[in-house]
Formats: structure tokens, sequence, C-alpha cells
């Protein structure tokens, strides 16, 4: 089925991992890591979608606020300094695969008062031309997938120092166009999802003799229903995430900051169980459940190393499994006279999760009210589709330009 193709090979980044030698018994198999990614509807909800996070090894939650904390926590709008601010981002995604999949991403972000902010967005993201054959191998129609997702966020001071933010979303899948797949009507999937945020900034700290900001941030998203894309029973989850991290700047002089930050992410959905040709349950839980309680389970339903030889669980291989569906990303952020930024930082998941390993760069420009990032991914694992991938984003404030013409008038 071409959603199955689009999903598992073409949006969640599986890398071709070397195939090892072939296993003189079923107790060796067992001994060693097995593969076993996590796979929902609609990914494209995790792509990292600017140029400042994807720059700093895909790490977000934490940052300083900007318009585009509507993806990573909108939270922080209630620590917006700016009083309106638009975004705009655009990336030429997976051109080791095909040369037309793209994502794009429009957002906006309004301080309301001293104590809130209001925010939304558009994502969205195309896949490029599917021709659809039936069985005999004749062409049916060539179609061509897109995907959207249409936000609109809210943050509130809760004290000085921490704020809290919800945020709404509606997503459309239309993979197949309505073509008959497997002898089954398909239609787009949708889903109504959800956000909880936090966000606690301290701005009144010292390293040494340099004013540091601290901050901490943390984000549960996509909490929301079930997707399916035929009449059937059969529905796949969203892919509701916990993401947690914190970020550090310090400024060295008055043309000189630094900052460092990092992110953790667990995906809240189950983790693929081990059966048997019959369909027995043999180690792990069952995915058969409704959303929350897979958010719940998802701690603990990892399946570990099963030895079909004993019918057991190799001891402390549950752990370690859920310890590996942790993949973190960071980097470092340098700023020169608050015009010019270089970034780079690293993003690490386990081979047996996903295998995403890679190096990113970045670089941006201030001018007036206008601010241009740009991010390179150098990927360190061998035939990642995801290597070389570019983003580009342009991001405007326009309380600036109304304070400059205040200021011009005032002259006059």
């Amino acid at each position: 089925m071409y959603k199955s193709f689009l999903i598992s090979a073409g949006l969640l980044f599986l890398t071709g991992l070397s195939t090892q030698a072939q296993l003189t018994t079923q107790t060796e198999r067992a001994q060693q890591v097995q593969l076993n990614t996590i796979t929902t509807a609609v990914p494209f909800l995790m792509i990292a979608t600017d140029s400042r996070s994807g720059a700093l090894g895909d790490a977000g939650v934490a940052l300083s606020p900007d318009a585009n904390l509507v993806h990573w926590n909108p939270s922080k709008l209630a620590f917006l300094e700016e009083d309106l601010e638009f975004s705009f981002s655009y990336s030429p995604w997976l051109r080791a695969l095909v040369n037309d999949m793209n994502l794009g991403y429009l957002t906006f972000a309004k301080k309301l008062s001293k104590t809130q902010g209001i925010g939304g967005s558009l994502r969205y993201f195309t896949l490029g031309k599917i021709s659809f054959t039936d069985e005999t191998g004749a062409a049916i129609r060539d179609f061509k997938p897109a995907e959207y997702a249409l936000d609109v966020s809210f943050g509130q001071k809760l004290s000085e120092r921490f704020s809290g933010g919800i945020a709404a979303r509606f997503v459309n899948s239309n993979l197949t166009g309505g073509t008959s797949v497997g002898g089954a009507d398909s239609k787009p999937g949708r889903s109504f999802a959800v956000d909880v945020s936090g966000f606690y900034t301290n701005d009144d700290m010292k390293i040494g003799d340099f004013p540091t900001t601290l901050n901490f941030g943390f984000n549960i998203s996509n909490i929301g229903a079930k997707m399916r894309y035929t009449n059937t029973d059969q529905y796949d989850f969203i892919p509701t995430n916990l993401k947690f991290g914190t970020s550090l700047s310090l400024e060295l002089d008055d043309y000189n900051d630094l900052g460092f930050t990092v992110d953790f992410n667990k995906l809240l959905v189950p983790t693929p169980a081990i059966y048997d040709n019959d369909g027995v349950l043999l180690a792990g839980k069952s995915a058969d459940v409704g959303t929350a309680q897979g958010m719940i389970q998802s701690f603990t339903d990892a399946p570990g190393v099963y030895n079909p030889e004993t019918g057991e669980v190799e001891s402390g291989s549950v752990f370690k499994e859920e310890l590996r569906e942790v993949n973190i990303g960071g980097g470092l952020e340098y700023w020169y006279d608050k015009q010019f930024a270089f970034r780079s930082g690293y993003f690490y998941e386990h081979f047996s999760k996903g295998n995403r390993q890679y190096i990113t760069l970045g670089a941006g420009l201030k001018y007036q009210v206008l601010t241009i990032d740009m991010s390179y991914l150098i990927s360190t694992t061998q035939n990642n589709p995801l290597a070389n991938t570019l983003r580009f984003t342009l991001r405007f404030t326009l309380d600036d330009a109304a304070g400059s013409d205040e200021d011009a008038n005032t002259a006059e």
C-alpha cells in the first residue's frame, strides 16, 4: 500500500544498515539488539521546521522566543520580546530519494500583553508525484500526495519566570486522492490534536562576570485521535511526543553572545510488540489501545530482546530499549553584535530506532526588521536520505518598524 511506503520508507528516515552475518543459533540471535522502529501516521509533524533550530541539532523547546516557537513550545508566547513576528521557512526534503518533496512553514506570533501571547501556523508538506498502478502494472493515475497542519496557540505567564501554553491543531493527510488501494476505497486521513507546554526563564544570573540567561522547557505535542485512510477498522497513531530541554546563553561583552541548548525527545505511542506466526503475543504490549492508554504504556511497553529458545525476555533489555527510544539533539549558537549568528549542532538516534545521526551547521543575519537564517545537514551514517538537507527561514518583526516611524515623526 502506498501509504505504508510513504510513511515507513520515505518519512521516517530509516537508513540502510549493513546486513549482519547469519547467526548460527537462536540463542545468539536473541542476544543481538533487535531493530524495532516506531512508526506513526503524519510523521511530518515531527520535522524541525525552521533553520535556527535545524542548525542546532533540531533543538528548540527551550530557546529564546521567536515566531517559530509555535512548533516548539507555545508557552514561550508569553515571553515574546517583539510585539508581532512573522516567519516563513522552506526546505527541499529527502532529495536523496526524490526531487520533488518539499516542506513549507508559515507562522506568526503576537504579544497581547505583558503576560499573554497568541500564535498560529500553517505547515504544508508535498510528497511529490506518485504513479498508481493496478495488479497487472497498468497505470491508473498520477497523484501528488500532500499533507498540512493548521495550528492556533496561546501562552500565559503563571509567574514572573514561568508560563504555560496550549495549542490546537487540525491535520489533513491526503496520500492517495481517493484511489482504491488493496481493494479498499481510500480517503484523506484527518485528526485533531492539542499541545500542552511549559517554559521557565531566569535572566537574573551570572556565570563568572558574564550575565546569563537560563531556560527550561517542555512540550507534549500532538495529543490527538488516531487517523485512518480507509473505511476499514485500521487506525494509525499520530506522533504524540514528549520534548523537554534546556538552554543557556551568556553575554560575553557588548558584541559577543554565546548560547548552548539540548533537547530530549520520546514518542508517546506504543512500541511494536513481538508476535509469533499465529499472532500470539510473545513480548511487549498490544498496540490495539486508545490514545491515552498508548501514551501511558509507551514508557514500559518495549519488548526488549526476546529469546525464542527459552521463551523469555533478556533481563534488563526492556529498560535499555526504552532508553534507546529517547533521541537527543543540541548545539551551540554564537552571535556577533546581535546581527551575525553562527550555529552548529548534532542529533543522535539509536540505530535500532531509526539511526538518524547527523551534524548540523547554520548561519543567520539580522538587519533591522528582517532576519535570514540557513542550515545544512551533514549525515554521519551511510546512505542517509537526510544527507545535505538545506533549510531557509525569513523572519520579520513589525514592531521595530512601527517604532522607527514614531522616532522619525518625533524628529520632524
